[in-house]
């Protein structure tokens, strides 16, 4: 039942990152007052099934000067990583129980710079190397507070389980609690995710494509495939953490799709930061403010101690 549950929980995410790549054209081509993909099935339904075969069934192109075997399977290895994080889908039967699913969480997303690195590295092209390091800066500095902001919930609800998400929020939501707090999450995972504002890695007005310049067909498709499905969990994650975590119920995975809509939204809408400000949000606008979530939440969760012990004596 395991095997069959995982299985099953894979075939899901792949069939959600191919509609989802049909829902953010459409809403890209109603933005931008132009139509989006309609043509293949009725409004375009079979759109991600074409996609996806003409990218497989492209011709694989290896480089001469670059580093063959690394070159070769570092998209395969970004794709496992993103679908390594939807592990911590929180069932309660045949499927893992973590108990520590934040700390598992925070690990998988820090080995995500690994794959960009190498792809960048491997191809020994200088606009992939630059995309590289680029996307190093930048998820270092965001993963910084990106930990902190989960510290912070971890101090007010004591465990690192995600189920405990949704029973400690069952009567007020954690976003009620920490709005400001929500918008600076948000944006974070929009640097984490390399989506627009803040796509530096993939520059198109100035690195080509970035670190996935010289990739096409099946390794493109496998980049493409685990980049939506890093974004659809974070989408999923953000839900679990600010807006109840009732995975069993309908309005849950509404709230998800709503998220996503927002992703593709700020695409929409937003120009390309500039770099310089990317890291001055990060150093100088999210650090001190979850330092002093920190403390905040460590005043709150030390004065609940405090009256449950004095109620309890």
């Amino acid at each position: 039942m395991y095997f069959f549950t995982c299985l099953f929980l894979l075939l899901l995410v792949m069939v959600s990152v191919g509609f989802f790549t049909l829902f953010e054209r459409s809403i890209l081509g109603y933005s931008q007052v132009r139509l989006g993909p309609i043509s293949v099935g009725y409004f375009g339904l079979f759109q991600p099934f074409s996609d996806g075969l003409s990218l497989f069934s492209s011709e694989q192109v290896f480089l001469i000067n670059s580093n063959f075997l690394v070159y070769y399977f570092c998209p395969f290895f970004s794709l496992i990583q993103s679908l390594f994080l939807w592990l911590l889908f929180p069932f309660l039967v045949n499927c893992v129980s973590f108990c520590f699913g934040l700390l598992f969480f925070l690990c998988c997303v820090s080995l995500s710079i690994y794959s960009f690195v190498l792809c960048g590295w491997s191809s020994n092209s200088v606009y992939s190397i630059l995309g590289g390091v680029r996307m190093i800066s930048q998820t270092i500095s965001y993963e910084v507070s990106l930990s902190l902001f989960l510290l912070c919930y971890f101090l007010m609800i004591d465990s690192y389980n995600l189920v405990d998400f949704f029973l400690v929020q069952f009567y007020c939501w954690f976003f009620f609690v920490s709005i400001p707090l929500f918008f600076c999450w948000f944006s974070c995972c929009l640097a984490e995710c390399n989506r627009t504002p803040f796509d530096f890695s993939e520059g198109e007005s100035e690195l080509v494509s970035g670190f996935n310049v010289e990739y096409g067909g099946g390794g493109f498709a496998f980049l493409f495939i685990s980049e939506y499905s890093s974004i659809i969990f974070i989408c999923f994650f953000t839900c679990l953490v600010f807006f109840g975590g009732d995975f069993f119920s309908i309005y849950f995975y509404v709230k998800v799709i709503f998220l996503c809509f927002l992703f593709v939204w700020v695409r929409a809408s937003f120009p390309r930061y500039r770099y310089d400000k990317l890291m001055y949000l990060a150093w100088s606008c999210y650090l001190p403010l979850s330092l002093n979530y920190i403390f905040f939440f460590f005043l709150i969760s030390s004065w609940i101690l405090y009256h449950f012990f004095l109620w309890s004596y």
